[in-house]
């Protein structure tokens, strides 16, 4: 082993300390002095000036110990300066000293210089200490840190970690290629090609990054997700999660004491449209349920086709698109099964098989594009609910992908003025989803047209308020970006230009923590609004959207949240809610679900519904016990309220999304990306629920499909060097903070071992528990490949 550094930064026993008590005492012994030293501080002066020209010798052993020394000299400053405060002694002598060391210390800030002077050793430390600081940074001193990591990765062969860093910078300037060509293990490229699967970029594997076709062809497989569903249902089976569930199973009526457990029985219409979306989200992906897939001769109750008919009218839209959940990443059999649907008589299965096709698609691609060429079909079809499945559809499973005949047959609909608002508004947020994060100047002009030129009447519509999160969505995360567009929604009709002009800050600078843009959102909230003013709802999701990027800022975000409800106005409170369920998603926090437990008793029905439809969004996918008893009390405290028990099934859905194995969080990779499909996704529903009553509880309610983007499993899957699925034993525990911390500090911390396949819960991290296998990526997450350890001797 290499000899290990003195922890207190100081000499190596073999080396002379130097004279340093001396210091202490001329100090005291002199203070008041300002002109003539004395013969201690004499000395130190020329201890000094020998550290400098030590500091400059050629021998690195000679150096360290001189820059050692004069780093103490900087913390003794800080001890004295410390006593004589508490002695009530002057300090302006110390102060001058302290002015020059801290220009010293601010010339060095030179980061560039870290590449030539990292060594194999210690790239690690450094690059995490430059990665974790970035957040804090001002742009574009945080980029510079982050594209310094990046090269210093690159210099030491760490393509994994290298490729983390170009997928959170994802521009033009860092392309992923040369990450690609920098290796020819051809097993690392697979690896790299997991991780851009889950982060949800589409890119096309050419000649350069793999010349051999069937490894083109494997590749281009992974990051087209084509493994997701099998690695899904791996996953499932080792857990013993595969028997169907219904939504009798969730709601469990037999633990509710009185009025609650009769009304259940009541065979009405909006009850079995909430049953059909609990039955989609809780099967999410098994391919088989109580509902919808169960074959029609087991008995004449359970078929398909008799469910689709329990629901009335576009309440059939959503049943026949909850197929496409159930069977999500499938899209072989997805696609197979859907298409009957496509041949109905009634036009809103029709639509519901349409947006199945895309859910069924969501984030999985392939080479002959099946899901355009079912749908581009529907486009000429006069009923709107046809044409809003289809057009939804697209949006969902094209989303990211930027593609060129999407943006030609939306753009159509948006500029084609006898379309219908809702047809016009579905189109603008199916283009938002499929460019988003890509400034398309295209894309924005045609909707800012469609804002400039509707009527008052026409922008006073509930759902209108959703074309400026279309415009959003184009610049998610791309900050500055946005300055032209915000301009020019300046010039719009009072009854939109706030709330679009909000919106567009808080989508653009979401995720990335800037503090002054969160002040700004602030003092919007603090203001006093005339009537019909709705652009704070808008501001208090803003805060949330900007704050979720790193722990310490989501922590004052709640606190900031928590006061608004205190003081702020009704239309604020009614947004905190869905702005804590942002914050917290799919991560259930004791505080905030304690604050959605009262607010889910508000006296005003909006607060109320959103903070039930939230306590499922911090619930989801977790099984969390605490969550699922208090919908239940919900469910019999709001046994007569239609719309606040459509609310609780939702949420009762969203807790067990999954059977436990899904989330909706839209960071992964150790939490340091970002997903800007799953945030667009998130962000497209927590804005429809802001006006709950006319969109998620009126005819809109299929909008809680688009929920598809966010979801993922929450798993570590094994598997060898031919992708079968391979079971080693992990420790899987809470995240520790290691940035900065001397020696090998532990990673995790409270952590249990278990056999892969294994879930990990929000904020925890696995590393293996064996030195037979070495992974291929720095964060155990998702797919894993593991490779055998050359060195690893069997006992």
């Amino acid at each position: 082993m290499p000899p290990r550094e003195d922890p207190n930064g100081g000499a190596s026993p073999s080396e002379p300390a130097p004279p340093q008590p001396a210091k202490a005492k001329g100090k005291k012994k002199d203070e008041n002095k300002d002109d003539d030293l004395s013969e201690e501080d004499q000395a130190l002066k020329e201890q000094l000036e020998l550290y400098v020209v030590r500091a400059q010798d050629p021998d690195p052993g000679v150096q360290k110990l001189a820059l050692e020394s004069m780093r103490n000299l900087a913390g003794e400053i800080a001890q004295e300066f410390q006593k004589r405060q508490d002695d009530g002694m002057p300090t302006d002598s110390l102060k001058e000293l302290v002015e020059q060391i801290v220009s010293f210390h601010m010339k060095v800030e030179k980061l560039d210089l870290l590449v030539k002077h990292v060594d194999s050793t210690n790239y690690k430390r450094t690059c995490l200490y430059l990665t974790s600081s970035s957040k804090y940074l001002p742009a574009p001193d945080d980029m510079s840190a982050l594209k310094i990591a990046f090269e210093i990765y690159m210099k030491f062969g760490d393509f994994a970690n290298a490729l983390r860093i170009a997928l959170l910078l994802y521009d033009k300037s860092l392309e992923l290629k040369p990450i690609f060509t920098a290796t020819d293990d051809f097993q690392l490229k697979k690896q790299f090609a997991f991780i851009i699967a889950r982060h949800g970029l589409s890119i096309e594997i050419d000649d350069d990054i793999a010349a051999d076709e069937n490894e083109k062809e494997a590749l281009q497989d992974i990051i087209s997700n084509i493994k997701l569903s099998e690695g899904y249902l791996t996953l499932a089976r080792d857990i013993e999660v595969m028997e169907p569930k219904s939504p009798e199973d969730i709601y469990k009526v037999h633990l509710i004491d009185g009025r609650g457990a009769t009304s259940s029985s009541l065979d009405s219409a909006r009850q079995n449209l909430a049953a059909t979306f609990v039955n989609a989200f809780v099967n999410a992906g098994f391919g088989q349920d109580k509902l919808m897939t169960t074959p029609s001769d087991s008995s004449s109750s359970g078929s398909s086709g008799n469910w689709l008919f329990k629901n009335k009218e576009h309440g059939k839209a959503s049943a026949a698109a909850s197929l496409g959940m159930i069977l999500l990443w499938d899209s072989d059999s997805g696609l197979a099964q859907l298409d009957k649907y496509l041949h109905s008589n009634d036009i809103h299965v029709v639509a519901g098989a349409l947006l199945g096709i895309g859910i069924v698609s969501c984030g999985v691609k392939s080479d002959c594009d099946p899901a355009f060429a079912l749908i581009s079909e529907y486009f000429s079809r006069d009923e709107s609910i046809i044409r809003i499945g289809a057009i939804l559809g697209l949006g969902i499973a094209y989303a990211g992908s930027q593609k060129e005949e999407v943006r030609e047959n939306l753009t159509a609909f948006l500029t084609d003025s006898q379309v219908p608002l809702e047809v016009l508004v579905f189109s603008a947020i199916s283009l938002g989803l499929v460019f988003v994060g890509s400034c398309n100047e295209e894309v924005a002009q045609t909707i800012i047209c469609v804002l400039m030129e509707r009527s008052e009447p026409e922008l006073a519509e509930p759902i209108m308020r959703l074309l400026p999160v279309a415009l959003g969505l184009l610049y998610l995360g791309k900050q500055e970006s946005v300055e032209a567009t915000a301009e020019v929604s300046k010039t719009f009709d009072e009854k939109i230009r706030n709330y679009c002009d909000v919106t567009l800050m808080s989508l653009a600078y979401a995720g990335t923590g800037n503090v002054l843009k969160v002040q700004k959102l602030l003092g919007i909230c603090s203001e006093h609004l005339e009537k019909g003013e709705t652009h704070q709802g808008p501001a208090v999701l803003g805060i949330s959207l900007i704050a979720m990027a790193e722990e310490l800022g989501a922590e004052m975000a709640v606190r900031s949240l928590e006061r608004l409800l205190q003081y702020g106005e009704q239309n604020i409170r009614r947004a905190v809610p869905l702005a804590l369920g942002l914050l917290c998603i799919s991560n259930p926090k004791v505080n905030v679900m304690d604050t959605m437990s009262r607010l889910s008793h508000d006296a005003d029905a909006e607060v109320s519904m959103a903070a039930i439809i939230s306590l499922g969004l911090i619930g989801a996918g977790t099984n969390n016990a605490r969550i699922a008893g208090m919908l239940r009390n919900l469910s019999s405290y709001y046994y007569k309220e239609a719309g606040h028990l459509f609310c609780v099934r939702i949420a009762q859905g969203l807790v067990h999304l999954g059977k436990g194995l899904l989330t909706l969080s839209p960071y992964h990779s150790d939490r340091f990306l970002l997903s800007p499909i799953a945030l667009a996704g998130l962000v497209t529903v927590l804005h429809a629920c802001l006006d709950m009553k006319s969109i998620i509880l009126g005819k809109y309610h299929y909008m809680l499909y688009i929920l598809t983007l966010a979801m993922q499993p929450r798993m570590l899957l094994t598997v060898d060097e031919d992708l079968k699925p391979l079971s080693v034993p992990v420790r899987v525990g809470q995240a520790v903070d290691v940035v900065g911390q001397a020696g090998r500090p532990k990673t995790i911390t409270g952590f249990q071992t278990h056999s892969t396949p294994v879930l990990l819960a929000a904020g925890e991290r696995a590393e293996l528990a064996t030195e037979k296998y070495l992974p291929l990526t720095p964060v155990l997450e998702g797919f894993v490949i593991l490779r055998k350890n050359p060195e690893y001797h069997e006992d």
